[in-house]
């Protein structure tokens, strides 16, 4: 669905000026992805607030982080955040040289937000699923997109579909844009997020074999 190259399909540009917004005692996902040559190498996550280093495979009351090497990422899940956590935060994987980072900006704030619901939607191969993504009034005049993180391609409501239609964005104007996705193959699962502006959330979209390719199992 998000082949290189494909018309109407932009690339994300906040770079490393994402910023992810949440309310105070809300929780949060984060895929760090990297390269599968990477897989042996150690992942960590830190902050510039506090440089302790946080090891993949690290549990705390409300932190955690896990390596998942068959997917090429590791994800950090970080629970019941305040306004003190606020700040620029880093994943890295350790190299033979300097390592490698992605950087993001944690955003947290009563009245500015972009969120959803349930950041984990599931779905099966040849459906649909639909995600709906809520934005503060700060938001209203932003431009909301729909994009994947492995490749950061990206949909917006102006995309256009008419060379695939499977990825539909409507937005209210109001407080919340929807996408549906439709025709849905395996390939499309994945972390994705929603964006208005430079502020992001991550969704995870988890998808399995059609009901009547199982039954022939």
């Amino acid at each position: 669905m998000f082949a290189a190259g494909l018309e109407g399909v932009e690339s994300f540009s906040g770079g490393s000026n994402r910023t992810i917004t949440f309310q105070p005692g809300g929780s949060v996902t984060i895929p760090c992805h990297y390269n599968e040559k990477y897989t042996l190498q150690k992942k960590y996550w830190y902050s510039d607030i506090n440089v302790s280093l946080k090891y993949t495979n690290t549990t705390e009351e409300n932190l955690t982080v896990i390596d998942h090497p068959d997917q090429s990422l590791f994800t950090v899940t970080m629970r019941n955040l305040q306004t003190n956590q606020a700040g620029k935060h880093h994943c890295a994987v350790e190299t033979k040289e300097n390592p490698h980072t992605y950087d993001c900006y944690l955003q947290v704030k009563a009245d500015s937000y972009v969120f959803v619901m349930n950041s984990s939607v599931s779905g099966h191969e040849g459906g649909n699923v639909s995600v709906q993504c809520f934005y503060s009034s700060g938001y209203q005049n932003n431009t909301k997109r729909w994009c994947r993180y492995k490749d950061q391609r990206c949909f917006t409501e102006k995309t256009d579909t008419s060379q695939n239609p499977s990825v539909q964005i409507s937005d209210d104007g109001e407080s919340s844009f929807t996408v549906l996705m439709t025709e849905l193959r395996l390939s499309d699962s994945g972390w994705y997020f929603c964006s208005a502006g430079i502020h992001i959330f991550p969704v995870q979209l988890t998808l399995t074999k059609a009901e009547s390719e199982r039954k022939q199992e």
